[in-house]
């Protein structure tokens, strides 16, 4: 997996959000299963409804994150997955959803956001446990 680490501050009221971006690489988009009978199957990734276009976003306070599809819309996306993210974690979405994804290292390493001052973060409601 590729990852770029990407620190985030609303400078002027004091949160930091830390956050990895991570994308499959074409090495584990062709990975097959290991269960006997399944390696001719569709590539697992593929198979699990997965497209290359998806990146995994990881809380780095919390350690908790999710695959997103880009190009959503950030509070609905985060509402389908019960992870506890920092206070920034929404408005860092909703800008990385902006940004053009095709290279993760041209991305910077800080972005300053427009979010209120909160000092927790949350959990978000996930949709159930295979939903």
């Amino acid at each position: 997996m590729k990852i770029k680490i990407i620190e985030a501050r609303n400078a002027e009221v004091g949160n930091w959000g830390k956050f990895a971006v991570g994308q499959f690489t074409s090495d584990e988009w062709s990975r097959r299963s290991a269960l006997p009978g399944a390696e001719s199957l569709t590539p697992l990734i593929w198979r699990l409804g997965w497209r290359p276009d998806n990146i995994w976003v990881l809380d780095l306070q919390t350690g908790e994150g999710a695959l997103f599809k880009p190009g959503g819309f950030a509070p609905a996306d985060l509402t389908k997955h019960a992870i506890w993210t920092c206070p920034l974690f929404l408005p860092f979405l909703s800008w990385l959803y902006a940004q053009n994804l095709n290279d993760l290292d041209h991305l910077p390493d800080l972005v300053d956001l427009e979010a209120p001052f909160d000092l927790q973060g949350q959990r978000w409601p996930g949709l159930g446990r295979y939903d």
